[in-house]
C-alpha cells in the first residue's frame, strides 16, 4: 500500500538524500568529540567512553524504535531523529568543555537511530523483493558517502575555524531533513499494511530464529571492526603526530573504499554469492587489522582504512537485505532494532574494554587482538556456512 502518485526511485533518491545528511553529521562528530577530548588531555580510556556512549541508548533503546516505527509509521521518528541530532552537534559549540561532549555524544546517538532504524524500514519497502538488496546497496552507497565527507568537513574546520565552528557547522547539516521532513516530503511507503500483519510474540523469538540469528552474528562481527577503527584511528593518528586534516583523509579513505566496493555489491547478489562474500570480508579484516601497527605514515594508513574499507563496507547492505527477508510478517522494523541494538551493544563493549585495554596496555595489541578475532569469525563462518 503506497501514497497515490508515490514513485519508488525517486522516493528512494529523497530518503538517502536525508540519511546522507545525519549520517555526515554523526561521522562528523565522532571525530570531533574524540579529537576534542584528547585536545582537553582525555586518555584513551575517556575517549573509548564518549564513543560507547554514542552506541549506549540505541543499544538499549534501538528495539523500542523499531516498534514505534511498526505502529506509527516512519516519518514523525525520522524528522524528531533530526532534529535531536542538530541540537546534539550544537550543544559543544554553545557550551565547549568535557561534560557537552559527554552528553552530546549521548544525545547524537540516540537521535541518529531515532531516525536511522526508521529509514531502513522505509527503503526495505521500496519496490519488490527483487529490488530489495540493490536500494539496500543504494543506501549503503549514499553512506559511504556521507562518511567520506563527514570527517573530512570536521578534521578541515577544526584545522582552520576550531572546534566549536566545526561542531555548529555540522549542527547545520541536520537541519536540511529535519525541514524537509517537517514540510511532508518525500512521500513515503503508509505503515497501515504492516500493522495488519504484525504477529504477536516475544523479541526473544527473533534470536531463536535460526537464519536471523546466524545474521544478527555476522553483524556483530562486522560492527566490532567498523568501529574499532572508528575509535582507534584518531588516538593511533595523534600519537605518531598526524594532524587533524590527515586523521580525517585516513577515514574518509575508509568511507571512500565503502563506497567502491558497495557498486559491485547488486551484481554480486545476483550470482548468488552473499555468504561467500560476508566470510572472505571478515579474514580479509582481520589481516588488514594485523598489518596496521607496522605502519605510521598517513599514506600508508590511509591505504589499510581503505582495504579495511572494501572488506568492512561490504556486509551492512547483504545483512540488511536478508534481515528484511526473514523477518516474521508485521516485524520488520522490531527485526532492524533489533539489529541495531546488538550492533551497538558490540559499540558500547568495544570502545570501554578495548579502550581500557589501550591504556593499560598500549594500542598495538588492540588491533593486532580484533585481527585475529575476526580473521578467526570469518573461518568458522565459512565452515558453518
Amino acid at each position: 500500500m503506497t501514497p497515490q502518485g508515490w514513485t519508488p526511485p525517486r522516493t528512494l533518491a529523497a530518503l538517502i538524500g536525508l540519511g546522507m545528511c545525519n549520517h555526515a553529521l554523526l561521522s562528523g562528530t565522532r571525530v570531533s568529540v574524540s579529537l576534542d577530548a584528547l585536545s582537553r588531555g582525555a586518555s584513551p580510556a575517556v575517549v573509548g567512553l564518549l564513543m560507547a556512549l554514542f552506541a549506549f541508548l540505541p543499544m538499549v533503546l534501538g528495539i523500542a524504535i523499531g516498534r514505534l516505527a511498526d505502529r506509527i509509521g516512519v516519518r514523525k521518528p525520522m524528522l524528531w531523529g533530526s532534529i535531536g541530532c542538530a541540537a546534539g552537534s550544537a550543544l559543544p559549540a554553545l557550551v565547549p568543555g568535557l561534560p557537552s561532549l559527554f552528553v552530546s555524544a549521548l544525545a547524537i546517538g540516540f537521535f541518529f537511530t531515532l531516525f536511522q532504524v526508521p529509514a531502513q524500514h522505509a527503503t526495505g519497502d521500496l519496490g519488490t523483493p527483487d529490488e530489495r538488496s540493490a536500494n539496500f546497496s543504494w543506501l549503503a552507497l549514499g553512506y559511504a558517502l556521507s562518511g567520506f565527507f563527514g570527517p573530512l568537513i570536521a578534521g578541515f574546520a577544526i584545522d582552520s575555524l576550531g572546534y566549536r565552528w566545526a561542531f555548529a557547522l555540522l549542527a547545520v547539516i541536520a537541519l536540511v531533513p529535519a525541514v524537509v521532513l517537517a514540510n511532508g516530503r518525500p512521500r513515503l511507503p503508509v505503515h497501515e499494511a504492516h500493522a495488519k500483519l504484525a504477529q504477536g510474540g516475544s523479541t526473544l523469538d527473533l534470536l531463536r530464529h535460526p537464519a536471523l540469528r546466524r545474521l544478527f552474528i555476522i553483524n556483530a562481527l562486522f560492527a566490532i571492526g567498523w568501529d574499532l577503527h572508528t575509535i582507534f584511528v584518531p588516538i593511533y593518528g595523534s600519537e605518531v603526530g598526524l594532524s587533524a586534516a590527515q586523521i580525517g583523509m585516513i577515514l574518509a579513505a575508509f568511507a571512500a573504499a565503502t563506497f567502491v566496493v558497495r557498486l559491485v555489491i547488486p551484481w554480486i547478489a545476483r550470482q548468488g554469492n552473499e555468504a561467500t562474500m560476508l566470510t572472505t570480508a571478515l579474514v580479509c579484516a582481520g589481516v588488514a587489522y594485523l598489518a596496521f601497527p607496522f605502519t605510521t605514515s598517513a599514506a600508508a594508513l590511509g591505504l589499510l582504512s581503505f582495504v579495511l574499507g572494501l572488506a568492512l563496507g561490504s556486509g551492512q547492505p547483504i545483512v540488511l537485505s536478508l534481515l528484511h527477508a526473514n523477518a516474521p510478517p508485521g516485524r520488520v522494523g522490531e527485526t532492524v532494532g533489533m539489529r541495531m541494538s546488538l550492533m551497538q551493544t558490540m559499540a558500547v563493549a568495544v570502545p570501554l574494554f578495548f579502550g581500557a585495554l589501550g591504556s593499560s596496555i598500549g594500542i598495538l595489541p588492540v588491533f593486532w587482538s580484533v585481527g585475529i578475532f575476526l580473521g578467526t569469525g570469518g573461518y568458522l563462518a565459512r565452515r558453518r556456512r
